[in-house]
């Protein structure tokens, strides 16, 4: 997988979970600049799936497959599902349920970097 991107996904969505956490200590709902962020986060995490297919395709595959696949439609989905749930509580929940999306996706990031490089031994 490509490390660069991984660390720009990973630090775009930090800064948007800070971001969240603000606005959640200071009782306020989700704003427009946080739903941009989390979906920009959400194109950075399409990018790093999109070459990690086509790495994929090339030939170079992690050893479990399944699992790496599992984890990326779990890369995928997860912004768009907060971006939702977050609709549905305008309040300052909203805040918290991005931030907790939010740092759950460097986690991810690191889970199929740990499984891309896993070696099988």
């Amino acid at each position: 997988m490509n490390d660069s991107l991984g660390a720009i996904v990973i630090v775009a969505a930090l800064v948007v979970a800070l971001l969240c956490l603000v606005a959640a200590i200071r009782n306020r709902p989700p704003d427009l600049s946080h739903y941009v962020g989390t979906a920009l986060v959400e194109v950075a995490a399409l990018v790093l799936t999109v070459v990690a297919v086509i790495a994929m395709i090339g030939g170079d595959r992690p050893t479990e497959v399944g699992t790496f696949v599992g984890y990326l439609f779990t890369f995928l989905a997860l912004p768009p599902v907060a971006i939702a749930l977050a609709r549905l509580e305008p309040t300052r929940w909203g805040s918290v349920i991005l931030t907790v999306a939010l740092l759950v996706m460097p986690v991810l990031v690191a889970r199929l970097n740990q499984i891309w490089e896993a070696t099988g031994a």
